[in-house]
């Protein structure tokens, strides 16, 4: 059990926030013994990272919590899936499904898959196949249903009592032309079953009934059970009210909504709850992540290169800034989970709650020996040319045959992911360096040490062979070129894993048939 002063004195963010949501809303959860947490996703497209991010990041929060307060918690996953469908994504089959049905809820139409009733049900059936296989802990709740079974109905008439007040405050932040046209309600049109985005001409408080005018023509409506739909900020704010939402997190692009929705949400009548504001990601040139544009790099990529625990720690760290998502930092993610674990066992327990893999595991990360980095492993894959995970183990145990699958658990699920990463994303981009004269003098020295080294020479003793190496044939002044030099001509990189290590794990024998068939000396 952790000290309960090291809790309230930590600065990992979970705990942070944490803290801060307890002391903001106080009386709230005091009166009703209960924390509720809010994610959104916006089913007009398949799961994608930032929804893994928001969910992630939300359930570490949970699990800070769950050591501070002992408090029943609720983690709403919540679909929109009544929104109209604005346009087609991209990679969907039997696309003209969708085209003919632009503008209507997305529960509406018909699914282009052919494996459930509607384009909605599909999307949020795949949303929640992809967070049940994180383990999180959640209660999936959707717009369509909520809308149509009454549920929203009490928020919806209190939208209608306040809506000259709601109009104040959304009014200020349209342009002129919008602010003559804007209603808060959307109508679905029972013609065409589109959601209208329509100006309202007529209200009727006591029986809950607008009129609208559709391009001339009169559509009155109930606003309860499904006959519309509130705008986006409105719908929010209801949202928050309707369920008592405590916090939620949101995108940086997202701010000033959540300060409108915010301020509806206290016209309705309730503290609006609180918000953390995480950066988006940026690709490779600093260019925000779009799914339309595809840079970037999708969750499926990742768990194909990687553990969903490196995603984790991804997502763990630095909330607050932008980060860049594309293939590349995959080998660091990793790389950076594996160092942290080996840490893990060795630290105090305030350095414990400071280190990412406490809240990717609960307070239980595994206590496993890190056999070597990933950026190895893909050297290995590359050098020993395995295709699949058995032949890089025969290859692994070759030379330990300490190692084996059974016990050495991370190291197993290493291997698949390094022969995939390897495959599409380092053999492709390899460039050998042809060595000049020079070089090829200074490599054929190093060649001619290692010679005399044996194979249990130690990684160290190794490393600084390679140093001297290095500095007898002028690169004194800069081993990083030399380095450079070795790995590029061996690897196809400019970087690599500390060579000391590597030929120690490799194999000396092994890295000078390597180096020689690279010099084809």
């Amino acid at each position: 059990m952790l000290e309960s002063e090291l809790l309230k004195s930590t600065s990992s963010w979970p705990f942070v926030e944490i803290r801060k949501l307890l002391k903001d809303r106080d009386a709230i959860i005091r009166k009703k013994n209960k924390i509720i947490f809010q994610t959104g996703y916006g089913p007009s497209g398949l799961p994608h990272i930032g929804t893994f991010g928001e969910v992630s990041r939300t359930s570490m929060m949970i699990n800070a919590l769950n050591h501070i307060k002992k408090i029943e918690t609720e983690l709403i996953t919540f679909s929109d899936d009544m929104d109209g469908l604005r346009k087609v994504p991209e990679n969907i089959p039997n696309d003209k499904i969708l085209h003919d049905n632009i503008g209507k809820p997305l529960t509406d139409i018909p699914d282009p898959f052919k494996k459930f009733k509607s384009f909605g049900e599909h999307n949020n059936k795949m949303l929640i196949d992809f967070l049940k296989k994180f383990n999180f802990n959640f209660t999936f709740k959707s717009s369509t249903q909520n809308y149509k079974n009454g549920t929203f109905n009490n928020s919806i008439i209190r939208v209608l009592e306040k809506f000259d007040d709601i109009m104040n405050i959304i009014l200020p932040t349209l342009r002129s032309e919008r602010r003559k046209t804007y209603c808060p309600f959307l109508p679905i049109c029972p013609e065409t079953g589109k959601v209208l985005e329509i100006p309202v001409i007529e209200m009727n408080k006591k029986n809950n009934t607008l009129v609208f005018d559709n391009n001339g023509k009169k559509i009155k409506t109930e606003i309860l059970n499904g006959k519309c739909k509130l705008q986006w900020k409105v719908d929010w704010a209801m949202r928050w009210f309707a369920f008592d939402v405590d916090f939620e997190m949101y995108g940086k692009d997202l701010i000033e909504s959540a300060i409108i929705s915010s301020k509806i949400c206290k016209v309705m009548g309730k503290q609006p709850p609180n918000g953390f504001a995480y950066e988006l990601f940026l690709d490779e040139k600093g260019e925000k992540i779009s799914k339309s544009k595809g840079n970037g790099i999708t969750i499926e990529q990742w768990l194909r290169y990687a553990s969903p625990e490196s995603l984790s720690l991804y997502m763990y760290q630095n909330p607050k800034r932008a980060k860049k998502l594309y293939p590349d930092v995959v080998p660091k993610a990793v790389d950076e989970y594996l160092s942290l674990i080996e840490k893990y066992e060795k630290q105090k327990e305030n350095e414990k709650l400071l280190n990412p893999v406490w809240h990717i595991h609960k307070g239980s990360p595994p206590n496993e020996k890190i056999v070597m980095p990933f950026s190895m492993l893909l050297n290995i894959v590359g050098s020993s040319n395995a295709k699949n995970k058995e032949v890089l183990w025969k290859f692994l145990k070759k030379f330990h045959s300490e190692l084996d699958p059974k016990n050495h658990k991370i190291l197993d699920e290493l291997t698949n992911y390094a022969i995939n990463y390897f495959a599409d994303e380092v053999e492709p981009k390899k460039k050998y360096k042809k060595p000049n004269d020079s070089e090829k003098k200074a490599l054929k020295n190093l060649i001619s040490i290692l010679k005399q080294v044996s194979q249990d020479t130690q990684a160290e003793e190794i490393q600084t062979k390679i140093y001297t190496a290095g500095k007898e044939n002028g690169y004194s002044k800069n081993l990083r070129d030399w380095f450079k030099l070795i790995y590029q001509v061996c690897f196809g990189e400019e970087n690599g894993p500390r060579m000391g290590f590597f030929i120690s794990f490799f194999g000396v024998k092994e890295t000078i048939d390597l180096m020689e068939k690279k010099l084809k000396i």
